[in-house]
């Protein structure tokens, strides 16, 4: 038998025993469901990097004008009287746009009328004195210089008639420049002054577009400039119409940049189409040369670490991804252009970045479901 003592040295020994053996099978067991933990597999979209391509496009917005656009005035000052027109009224040439009071230009009118009868009265009485000076040497009567002095004062006369008949006819035209005219068949575009206004000469009252050539202003910066030259051909295409592209060519290039904007003012005529109005929207698209290559990605590719831009790369044979730093030129409506960093081929991960880490194992989708990232030209 045990005594209680021997016994009691012992019951330790075994309680240890037992707790060392549940802790044991808890181990064991967490290690059996660690080891039946699959690795997690995370299916990614990408984008297929292209070849670069050997041009890229320039787009520039602008408005249709006619090629020709009168700012019509009057030749005289006054103050208007009647406007005939309004904005959007097609006008033939010869039609009356606007009146001046021509009170004071008809008393003029009537000023040179009366001139020119007291020069032509003028012109009878010298040549009634001539006639008599003439008949006068004839007979011996009168000297030489007495029929000289008749001749002359009888060409003044003809001359201050002639003077007097020109003043009149200026002042009839003065008269008739009191009627604003339209020179050409057009459009009236634009009212500059409206009745009761006093203008001056050569103020501008009508804008009228003139039938014929439109044309189309685009503003270009300074670095692409040098990419339209007079007779390049371009593409435009309309905001009104998505169908209607048409060929243009590059008729007139700004010698100086705006004051304001620092753009160059380009003019793009196009070919007469009925489907052209005044005012619509245009795009002129341009094909240049590709001396950058760009590629562009997606703006959900884009990551950043260490404050650096960098994308995720998909390597296709052990289908895990990889960081890499990239060089970007810009951002645009299409995404971002890449200058350094990307090759032909690449498959970066279009969404999901934050998600990403090194070495991460992925599922690539198949190639025809995946996106192709094509080179786009810097906007």
């Amino acid at each position: 038998m045990f005594s209680l003592k021997t016994l009691s040295h012992r019951m330790p020994s075994a309680l240890s025993l037992a707790l060392v053996s549940v802790v044991g099978i808890g181990l064991s067991a967490c290690s059996e469901e660690k080891a039946e933990v699959k690795e997690v597999i995370r299916p990614v979209k990408v984008v297929e990097i292209a070849r670069a391509g050997d041009t890229r496009k320039l787009d520039y917005s602008g408005s249709v004008k006619a090629r020709t656009e009168m700012n019509l005035g009057f030749r005289v000052a006054g103050k208007i009287t009647e406007r005939l027109v309004d904005i959007g009224d097609r006008v033939t040439s010869g039609d009356t746009l606007a009146r001046i009071d021509a009170t004071d230009y008809q008393l003029a009118v009537k000023t040179a009328e009366a001139n020119l009868a007291a020069a032509e009265r003028g012109v009878e009485t010298a040549d009634l004195a001539n006639k008599r000076a003439e008949q006068l040497f004839d007979k011996s009567v009168a000297p030489k210089s007495q029929l000289e002095q008749a001749a002359l004062s009888h060409d003044q006369a003809i001359s201050q008639r002639d003077a007097a008949l020109s003043a009149l006819d200026q002042a009839k035209n003065q008269v008739s420049y009191t009627e604003l005219k339209a020179g050409q068949n057009g459009i009236v575009t634009a009212i500059n002054a409206d009745i009761g206004q006093v203008v001056g000469s050569g103020t501008p009252v009508v804008t009228v577009a003139v039938d014929g050539e439109k044309e189309v202003q685009i503003a270009v910066p300074e670095n692409d400039i040098a990419e339209f030259k007079p007779g390049k051909t371009v593409k435009a295409s309309f905001w009104a119409d998505d169908k209607l592209v048409l060929d243009g060519k590059v008729r007139e290039v700004s010698g100086s940049a705006d004051q304001q904007s620092r753009t160059f003012a380009v003019r793009v005529s196009l070919p007469n189409d009925p489907r052209v109005l005044l005012g619509m929207t245009a795009t002129i698209e341009a094909d240049i040369s590709n001396g950058n290559s760009y590629v562009s990605i997606p703006l959900s590719a884009l990551a950043e670490k260490d404050g650096k831009k960098m994308v995720w790369t998909v390597d296709r044979d052990t289908a895990t991804v990889h960081g890499r730093d990239i060089k970007v030129a810009d951002f645009t409506g299409d995404g971002v252009h890449v200058t350094e960093g990307l090759d032909t081929g690449d498959l970066v991960v279009a969404a999901g970045t934050q998600f990403m880490s090194e070495n991460l194992k992925v599922k690539v989708p198949d190639q025809q479901s995946a996106l192709a990232a094509t080179d786009q030209a810097v906007r």
